[in-house]
């Protein structure tokens, strides 16, 4: 590992010097380059120099304990650094371990109502105002590109897109089935119901990632309906996406032009077969896929909130929060750090073992 960690630091710093070269600065595309490769080594190369000065300060502790005046002190200082070592180990471990390529990535989310009729649309709508408002903490940018809505505030389903810098790697464990235990307004009787929706979270493809044949797309253009302003039943500027080969039918009207709709409808279309290349991947890679949190498979049960109580319990991980409300309005970090965190150690272990 030190060998490994040495090469990263020797690359980490000739790229400071790339970028310190008066030659560098005159051409901003290698300067867009190096900076995106230094900021990803950065965090590495931080731990592993802490953790060269421990070795350093255990060391020269070692060396002085062999002075009578200085051995107290010395004891002290080697204490601290044998306590010191092996967190710092851990963070380096888990640093080196293959980066997912995706994480910079924007993400497209589709979030259906499931079992629970008028409820289910209810929570899914609670669900899309979740992630907005986290996405908004985090000086993201949300733009919803189709919604079915319901005549009591509901979504019957909703695909929105989330811009930011490391939008995958925070919500790539949010796929799967989210229930809902808790009174209805219109339950008389105060039975509560449960209800469910499913997420949806797949990585925003770009053009290099997804190559699509355009004889393999069919597209249709129609008036657009429900809300929508002026545009609304006057102009042919919905679209509707067909990809003849895998069936998958995307609907957009959510712009006021054609042109614009039928470009958000690829930019789905791109998402959606880069995200089928994905599951053929992982379910190629059985126990790489055994290994996470979360198989990614929309049909699993990954997190119950429940209103009586004020909990939700994330039940891949064991992870129970009393904090309900808090949630609700976008308090997730916790959650989606702890997902993370319980994904590495994972990985963690599994590289152990065939070591």
């Amino acid at each position: 590992m030190l060998d490994k960690l040495n090469a990263i630091e020797a690359k980490y710093s000739q790229i400071e010097a790339r970028l310190g070269a008066s030659e560098t600065y005159n051409d901003p595309e290698l300067v867009a380059k190096l900076n995106k490769e230094q900021a990803e080594l950065q965090p590495l190369v931080e731990v592993f120099r802490t953790y060269r000065r421990a070795l350093d300060a255990k060391a020269q502790a070692e060396e002085m304990m062999a002075d009578p005046e200085l051995k107290e002190l010395a004891q002290e200082e080697y204490q601290a650094a044998l306590e010191t070592l092996p967190q710092l180990e851990k963070e380096l471990q888990i640093l080196l371990l293959p980066r997912d390529p995706n994480d910079g990535k924007n993400v497209i989310v589709e979030i259906r109502a499931g079992v629970g009729g008028e409820e289910a649309a209810l929570f899914a709508h609670s669900l899309f105002r979740m992630y907005s408002m986290y996405a908004e903490s985090k000086r993201w940018h949300t733009e919803v590109d189709s919604a079915s809505e319901t005549e009591l505030g509901g979504v019957k389903e909703i695909v929105f897109t989330i811009e930011g810098d490391g939008a995958w790697s925070r919500f790539k464990f949010e796929s799967g089935v989210h229930r809902v235990q808790r009174v209805p307004e219109t339950e008389s009787g105060g039975r509560i119901h449960t209800s469910t929706a499913t997420v949806a979270v797949m990585p925003e493809a770009e053009e290099v990632d997804i190559q699509i044949d355009m004889n393999d797309c069919r597209i249709d253009v129609m008036r657009a309906s429900g809300n929508g302003g002026q545009c609304v039943n006057t102009t042919d500027s919905a679209v509707r996406l067909t990809h003849m080969p895998t069936g998958i039918v995307i609907y957009s009207q959510t712009e006021k032009s054609q042109l614009q709709n039928k470009e958000k409808a690829f930019r789905l279309l791109r998402s959606k077969l880069y995200d089928l290349e994905m599951e053929k991947k992982m379910n190629a890679e059985a126990e790489e896929r055994r290994s996470q949190i979360g198989t990614g498979d929309r049909s699993e049960k990954i997190r119950t909130y429940n209103f009586p109580q004020g909990r939700v319990t994330d039940h891949r991980i064991g992870l129970t929060l009393y904090k309900l409300d808090r949630i609700m309005n976008g308090d997730i970090q916790e959650i989606l750090d702890a997902c993370i965190a319980a994904d590495q150690a994972a990985r963690l272990s599994r590289l152990n073992e065939t070591a």
